[in-house]
C-alpha cells in the first residue's frame, strides 16, 4: 500500500497549486482522506478532510474559503486545490487515511492516522 502526495512547488502569494494524493494497493473511495501539513520538528496540522460517505468535508479555519478538497475515484486520487496562497501556508503537505467523520477530533494532532504517504513541499514566497 502506498500513498503519494505530489503537486507542491514554489508559488507567489496569491497564487494557486493543486496537490494530488494518489494511491496504489488501496481503494481511496473506501476511506476518509485527510490532508495535513507539518514542518520538521513541528506538530502536524490538519488542513482538510474528505469523508468516504455522505458526511461533510472538513477544513481548518485557516484555509476555509481558499482550499477545496475533492475526489476522483476513477483515478483513485484525492486533490487539494489551494487558492490565494499565503506565506504562512508554506509547509510540507501529506495525505493519510483517517477515521470518520471528518472533524477536528479526527484531524487534530491526536487523531489517528492510518496509511500515510510522504509529503510534498509547498513554498509560498515572492
Amino acid at each position: 500500500v502506498q500513498l503519494q502526495a505530489s503537486g507542491g512547488g514554489l508559488v507567489q502569494p496569491g497564487g494557486s497549486l493543486r496537490l494530488s494524493c494518489a494511491a496504489s494497493g488501496l481503494t481511496l473511495d473506501y476511506y476518509a482522506i485527510g490532508w495535513f501539513r507539518q514542518a520538521p520538528g513541528k506538530e502536524r496540522e490538519g488542513v482538510s478532510c474528505a469523508p468516504a460517505g455522505d458526511s461533510s468535508k472538513w477544513y481548518a479555519d485557516s484555509v476555509k474559503g481558499r482550499f477545496a478538497i475533492s475526489r476522483d475515484n476513477a483515478r483513485n486520487t484525492v486533490y487539494l486545490q489551494m487558492n490565494n496562497l499565503k506565506p504562512e501556508d508554506t509547509d510540507i503537505y501529506f495525505c493519510a487515511t483517517v477515521g470518520e467523520p471528518c472533524t477536528i477530533g479526527t484531524m487534530g494532532p491526536r487523531g489517528r492516522l492510518g496509511y500515510r504517504g510522504q509529503g510534498t513541499l509547498v513554498t509560498v514566497s515572492s
